[in-house]
């Protein structure tokens, strides 16, 4: 773990970046990174005191030890295959956080019935420069396989994940028992932040990891069974409509507090005026309406505000520290018609997965192995990727617990004027920001630095993977120079198939989750990458297409809740697509057709 002082070189008369604030040491054995997956998570530069979920004075941060941990659960690796005092499974560097996608491809070197190129083909696809899986000595194991067989056994028997609702429960009486933050101390504010963090953290990303790459088995079982009876496409529609799954119930809430604003022509009116400022225009007005919307938003913002863009990153805004993001998403559900209910569409998959299964079923009626093998994978999905997103759920509300004390700190800092913004907290690391703790001063000048730098960082186009070293911050290229050619009518952009359904609309490019007002109800969502700030807006979109996204992405799992067809992982779809073209998204194929230019 390393604080770095920065370097700036001029060449041409233009600065050149080659360090950001904050860097892993990377493994030499294991040398290969990647951005997927873990750009979705992380898609901006990693901010110092975010930086302490990877590593932090004392050592390994709970992110790594929580990769570590759910590997050895799993039986993936042992612990003397690892050093103590280097991070292996994830990396961070020129400002962007990296998977090691060495150590993730083990996993399916050693499982039983699985292969490396398994974890590839999952991870990258058919993208280039990839390199090839080479065994080497010691990476064979068969005690390690033997001990995956058995846990794999254990994802398709087991009932229920009674430890991930326990610490659903810890989480919300944490939220529930959230002490005044404005009657506290600087130094009481910044203990509490600390003490929840090291409590609680690691143990909630440990669980996290290891039900999130075992709710992959289920998937592939479908996957295959599908494909080996010649039904391949209905593998997405049996992964659909599940129920319970967390990261799509806000949108059910938004749902219905849109269907508030739209009965009310007080409420419209409010809707009307844009929402920027809306929930001080909330707030001011006289309207009965008004105040029983408030009431009812109150409850959901108690219930969903850890939720927002960039979720995990300290410094980032939620639905409850910015009540106006989450009232955008609901003014474009208020616009929508009640056939578009995410409740209804839901059923509908549910119901289409019950029947699908019972035909697929009776389909192996012959090979009563398989057909075991198949139910035990329909229910074990309705176990593990519910539960791969409450787990997520978990670490949110436990980050946005940390977010709310850092935050009260900020604003104290903005009034005594040695704070520029509420979240420059973020720009400091731990250690540094004990020390603003004593001397609030000490850091305004840096501060102002660091928050130039970012914006350099961020403006960077960071390589989505590489191996055998550490790649040269100083070459990369500038975002805004990448050139991107466009598409015509007639030509297809292809994706990775996310929730079956084939619609046509008009293609909204929405490049900010901050304003979707451009989105109308039946329009197809354009967007980079997709958080729980975005899936709201799954609601009135007829359709939606990212850039990114990966089996188990965010975007996926929400899509197929809500009865929404998607193709995710349609590479610089939202550069490449003009905005009010007309386009058929097929969520079954992945593919995306330009039917008329605008």
């Amino acid at each position: 773990c390393r604080l770095l002082h920065v370097r700036n070189e001029t060449t041409g008369g233009s600065k050149m970046v080659d360090k950001w604030l904050v860097e892993t040491d990377l493994s030499e054995e294991w040398d290969f990174y990647t951005r997927a997956n873990i750009g979705e998570v992380f898609p901006d530069p990693v901010a110092p005191l975010s930086f302490q979920y990877f590593q932090h004075s004392g050592g390994l941060g709970g992110s790594e030890l929580g990769f570590r941990n759910a590997y050895y659960r799993i039986g993936a690796m042992a612990p003397d295959e690892l050093p103590d005092d280097q991070c292996v499974f994830l990396g961070v560097t020129g400002g962007y956080a990296y998977l090691n996608a060495s150590a993730l491809r083990m996993l399916g070197h050693r499982a039983p019935g699985m292969t490396a190129k398994d974890i590839d083909d999952s991870f990258f696809g058919d993208a280039p420069g990839v390199p090839e899986f080479v065994v080497k000595p010691g990476f064979d194991r068969p005690d390690l396989t033997e001990k995956i067989g058995e846990t794999f056994n254990w994802v398709l028997t087991t009932p229920d994940l009674p430890d991930v609702l326990e610490h659903e429960r810890l989480m919300n009486e944490l939220r529930a028992n959230r002490p005044d933050l404005s009657a506290m101390s600087d130094r009481e504010l910044i203990d509490y932040a600390t003490t929840i963090a090291d409590t609680h953290f690691e143990m909630l990303f440990t669980e996290h990891i290891f039900v999130s790459f075992l709710a992959t088995l289920p998937i592939g079982i479908i996957t295959k069974v599908c494909a080996a009876v010649g039904r391949p496409t209905d593998a997405l529609k049996l992964l659909a409509g599940l129920g319970d799954v967390e990261s799509a119930a806000p949108a059910m809430a938004m749902w219905d507090l849109g269907r508030t604003a739209a009965a009310s022509d007080d409420l419209n009116a409010l809707f009307d005026g844009g929402y920027a400022g809306l929930h001080d225009r909330l707030l001011a007005s006289d309207s009965p309406d008004a105040a029983a919307f408030l009431k009812q938003f109150d409850d959901f913002t108690f219930k969903y505000g850890c939720r927002g863009p960039n979720e995990w990153e300290g410094r980032s805004p939620t639905w409850e520290t910015a009540p106006d993001l989450a009232l955008a998403a609901i003014d474009r559900m208020r616009l929508s018609a009640e056939p578009a209910a995410p409740r209804l569409r839901n059923a509908d998959k549910a119901s289409d997965r019950e029947r699908i299964g019972a035909e697929i079923t009776a389909m192996l009626e012959g090979d009563p192995e398989t057909q075991g093998q198949f139910q035990a994978a329909l229910h074990s999905a309705t176990v593990f990727m519910p539960g791969r997103e409450r787990t997520k759920t978990n670490n949110i509300k436990l980050v946005q617990e940390m977010r709310v004390a850092y935050n009260e700190f900020g604003r104290r800092r903005v009034a005594d004027g040695t704070f520029r913004k509420v979240n420059d907290f973020g720009l400091l690391t731990r250690a540094e920001l004990d020390e603003a703790v004593d001397d609030p001063g000490t850091f305004t000048g840096v501060l102002a630095e660091r928050e130039a730098l970012l914006e350099e960082v961020a403006a960077l186009q960071e390589p989505f993977l590489f191996h055998g070293g550490r790649p040269d911050m100083s070459k990369y290229t500038r975002r805004d120079a990448v050139e991107i050619t466009g598409v015509e009518a007639g030509e297809v952009v292809s994706g990775m198939p996310g929730c079956p359904g084939v619609v046509q609309g008009i293609a909204r490019v929405v490049l900010d989750s901050h304003d979707p007002s451009a989105l109308n109800p039946g329009d197809i969502l354009v967007a980079p990458i997709t958080d729980p700030s975005w899936t709201p807006l799954f609601v009135p979109a007829g359709g939606v297409v990212v850039d990114v996204g990966a089996a188990l992405s965010h975007a996926i799992i929400v899509s197929r809740e809500l009865g929404i067809p998607c193709v995710v992982s349609a590479t610089d779809a939202t550069k490449r697509i003009p905005d009010g073209a007309t386009i058929e998204v097929d969520g079954d194929t992945g593919v995306v057709t330009i039917i008329e230019m605008p």
